[in-house]
C-alpha cells in the first residue's frame, strides 16, 4: 500500500519550483506567443510491476512493427504490394516524404524516441491511442517534477518501493551514441519561443549534448559542423531534431524555412550524421496509418498484438462509413492531420447543423477521418482547491530504440482539469503527473 499523504502536502512548493525553473510550454494564439506553467498534482498514477511488465512487452512489439513498417515504405512496399494497407493511406499521407525514398539510416533505425499514448479503462485494460515518432515531447516533465518530488519528501521515495526514473536522459543519450555516425551529439532547437524550448535545453543539458540552432550548424564538404562559440568547428555525429521534417533544410524541403540547415539532408543521405528521429517518420503515425498497425505487427512480426487500439473505423471503407453515419452521435472523430488534442470532436456534442456540415465533409474527403468508439476511461484523483477530485488521464510512454527497444520506467500522465472533458493535452489547458512504476 503506497502512501502519498507527505508528498500531496508539497504540491504547492512543487509548482513554484516548476515556475522558478522555467518549467512551462509555449503557445500561439491569434498570432502572439504566450508561455504557461504545465500544472503538476502530486498525487501519483502508480502502475503496479505486473501492469508495467505487460506494457513493457507490447510497447516493444508495437515500436518494433512501426520501425519494420516505415523501412519498408521507403523501401520494398511489401506491404503495400501484398494490399496489407492501401497505398492511398501512405502516399496521400501528410507524413510521407518522397525525399525518403531509399533512405536508409545509420542502423537501420528510423523512431529513436517513440511517445506511445494509452489509456486505461474502467475495467483496467489499456488502449493505444496515438503513436507519436515525429518529435514527441514531453519527457522532461516527470523528469524534473520526480527530482522535486524526492527533494521535497525524500521519505515517500524510501518506503513506497517506486523504480528510480532518473536513467532517462542516460537511456537517451546511449541510443544517441549508438547511432552517432563520429562526431558530437547536438540537440537541435528552433529557439527560445518553441513550445517545448524548456525540454530542448533540460535534455541537452542531462545528455551532456550542446544545445544548437541551425545558425551555429554548417554543411562542409559532405559532413555537418558545430560552430563553437570558442571560434572552434566540431564535426556532428548525431542531431536530436527538435524541428518538424519540413524546416530541416530549405533546400530539400520548404524553400522559406530560416531554422533549417542547408544541405543537412544530403549529409544525411550520405550516412555522415544520424538525425533523431528520421525525417519521414510521419507516415507512421498518421492517424490513419494507426487503424493498421495490428495488421503491421501480424505481418511484420507474425505476432498477435500484446496491446489493442481504441476501436477505430476508417469512413474509406464503405462499410465503416455505414457504420459511422449510423453511430454518428457515439463516436468521437479525428483529423487524421492535426495533433494537440486539435481536430477532435465528439459526434454527441454537435448541433444538427454541425453535423450535417461534419457529414458532409465527411464523404466529400473519407481519408481525411478516422472514428473511433469513446473509451471511458479511468479517472485518477488530483488535489483541488485542498481536496481530491477525478479527472480524465492519459499516458505517454516513451520507447527508446538503440541496440534494442527499451521501455523508460516512467511517463507523462496528463490530466484534464475540466470535469467534463476527455482532451488532457497540455495545450488544452491539462496538467501533469508523475509516474511510478512499482518494483515489486
Amino acid at each position: 500500500m503506497t502512501d502519498t499523504r507527505e508528498l500531496v502536502q508539497h504540491t504547492e512548493a512543487i509548482n513554484e519550483l516548476l515556475a522558478r525553473y522555467g518549467v512551462k510550454f509555449g503557445l500561439y494564439k491569434n498570432g502572439t506567443f504566450k508561455e504557461q506553467l504545465f500544472p503538476f498534482d502530486a498525487i501519483p498514477r502508480i502502475i503496479s510491476a505486473d501492469d508495467f511488465s505487460y506494457l513493457d512487452h507490447g510497447l516493444k512489439q508495437r515500436v518494433t512493427a512501426l520501425n519494420c513498417f516505415i523501412s519498408d515504405i521507403y523501401g520494398d512496399k511489401k506491404i503495400i504490394r501484398d494490399q496489407v494497407v492501401p497505398e492511398e493511406f501512405v502516399f496521400d499521407s501528410p507524413g510521407y516524404l518522397h525525399q525518403c525514398e531509399g533512405q536508409k539510416p545509420p542502423r537501420g533505425i528510423w523512431s529513436h524516441i517513440s511517445g506511445i499514448d494509452l489509456v486505461q479503462a474502467l475495467d483496467k485494460s489499456w488502449f493505444i491511442l496515438e503513436d507519436n515518432l515525429r518529435v514527441p515531447s514531453g519527457a522532461s516533465y516527470p523528469m524534473i517534477a520526480r527530482e522535486l518530488c524526492r527533494r521535497a519528501s525524500p521519505k515517500t521515495f524510501q518506503t513506497n518501493g517506486v523504480v528510480d526514473n532518473r536513467d532517462y536522459a542516460s537511456l537517451l543519450r546511449s541510443a544517441m551514441d549508438y547511432v552517432n555516425t563520429g562526431g558530437c551529439t547536438v540537440v537541435l532547437t528552433p529557439g527560445r519561443y518553441n513550445s517545448a524550448y524548456f525540454e530542448h535545453s533540460y535534455l541537452a543539458e542531462k545528455t551532456g549534448a550542446h544545445l544548437v540552432s541551425g545558425s551555429e550548424l554548417t554543411v562542409e564538404d559532405g559532413y555537418l559542423w558545430f560552430n563553437g562559440y570558442d571560434g572552434q568547428k566540431e564535426k556532428v555525429g548525431t542531431v536530436y531534431r527538435r524541428i518538424s521534417d519540413d524546416y530541416l533544410d530549405p533546400l530539400n524541403f520548404r524553400a522559406d524555412s530560416l531554422i533549417g540547415i542547408p544541405h543537412l539532408y544530403d549529409v544525411f543521405r550520405q550516412g555522415h550524421v544520424a538525425l533523431m528521429n528520421a525525417p519521414g517518420n510521419g507516415v507512421a503515425d498518421d492517424k490513419g496509418i494507426y487503424y493498421f498497425v495490428p495488421k503491421m505487427i501480424r505481418y511484420y512480426l507474425g505476432e498477435e498484438p500484446i496491446l489493442n487500439n481504441a476501436p477505430t473505423y476508417l469512413p474509406f471503407y464503405k462499410d465503416d462509413m455505414k457504420y459511422v453515419l449510423d453511430h454518428f452521435d457515439n463516436l468521437v472523430l479525428k483529423d487524421v492531420a492535426e495533433a494537440g488534442g486539435y481536430g477532435v470532436v465528439f459526434g454527441s456534442k454537435m448541433t444538427s447543423q454541425q453535423k450535417t456540415d461534419f457529414i458532409a465533409l465527411l464523404k466529400k474527403n473519407p481519408r481525411r477521418f478516422i472514428a473511433q468508439e469513446v473509451i471511458d476511461f479511468l479517472d485518477l484523483d488530483i488535489m483541488d482547491n485542498g481536496k481530491p477530485v477525478a479527472r480524465k488521464a492519459d499516458l505517454r510512454a516513451y520507447i527508446l530504440m538503440g541496440e534494442e527497444p527499451i521501455v523508460w520506467k516512467s511517463g507523462l500522465t496528463r490530466f484534464s482539469r475540466n470535469p467534463d472533458s476527455f482532451i488532457v493535452n497540455s495545450s488544452q489547458g491539462g496538467g501533469f503527473k508523475d509516474t511510478w512504476v512499482l518494483s515489486h
